[in-house]
């Protein structure tokens, strides 16, 4: 097996469901895996073309590095705010932009899956497509795969 690819089952299964994610949910532009100790896990390619992802100085994995960092530090914050409010854990954030929309939910073991979409995007069905992989991936993200996954992850600088 080739250097950098994840040898264990679990990994493959959830490259497959990021990749379905992205593909089969209408506006999805580009999804990210953060670790609860905001390390990306996995991340999808942005789309071609897709407007909103073009950051300069976005580093050399662009746009992905950068969507893991915010949604690193937007469940960091949320998270933070949560706790002043007492309101208990954040399940979903959501940040409504005229170039798109990100989406920020809750893995069981405090990673994030954070999605961008287009502005127009159904979010109801993002929502519950979101939804649908938080509760298949919950199970995959056994502390053995992230740290085969941390050790596969280019660095992000």
């Amino acid at each position: 097996m080739a250097p950098g690819t994840n040898s264990g089952r679990g990994g493959a299964d959830l490259r497959w469901l990021l990749t379905r994610l992205v593909e089969e949910v209408p506006g999805v532009l580009s999804v990210a895996v953060v670790s609860a100790d905001g390390l990306p896990l996995l991340s999808s390619q942005p789309s071609s073309g897709a407007p909103g992802l073009a950051h300069p100085g976005g580093g050399p994995s662009g746009a992905v590095a950068d969507l893991a960092t915010v949604v690193s530090g937007l469940g960091s914050l949320t998270g933070g705010a949560a706790t002043l409010m007492e309101g208990g854990r954040v399940r979903q954030t959501l940040v409504a932009m005229d170039t798109g929309n990100l989406l920020v939910m809750t893995i069981s073991d405090g990673s994030l899956l954070g999605v961008y979409t287009v502005p127009d995007a159904d979010m109801s069905s993002v929502t519950y497509q979101m939804a649908l992989f938080v509760g298949r991936a919950g199970h995959l993200l056994t502390p053995e795969l992230r740290a085969e996954l941390r050790q596969a992850a280019p660095a992000i600088r």
